[in-house]
């Protein structure tokens, strides 16, 4: 399975029953607990990889990424948008990159 692939099926579950499916109970909570949860995710693989378990981290990675498709999806920002801006910054220094951000 591929990142499109999964978002994909992320987008079609959006308007299906939250009661059959936890991703259209995610999204229908709203789009700041979809941000939630992706920052729990990710603390959790964190977590993981300071203690140095592999197949924890694993796991939680693979959680990182779906409920990053599920933020990403609640606010319609589409995955081809991520991967664009990642192909635009291709070929930069990431110092570079990161020192011609606006700083807020």
């Amino acid at each position: 399975m591929t990142l499109d692939d999964l978002a994909q099926i992320i987008a079609a579950r959006a308007g299906t029953d939250p009661e059959s499916s936890w991703t259209a109970k995610l999204l229908a909570k709203g789009p700041e607990k979809c941000a939630e949860k992706f920052g729990e995710e990710a603390i959790e693989a964190i977590i993981e990889a300071v203690k140095g378990d592999r197949a924890r981290l694993t796991s939680e990675a693979a959680d990182v990424l779906f409920h990053l498709l599920v933020m990403l999806q609640s606010r319609d920002v589409a995955l081809s948008d991520v991967m664009a801006e990642l192909a635009r910054r291709q070929g930069t220094s990431g110092l570079t990159e990161k020192a011609s951000r606006s700083k807020d």
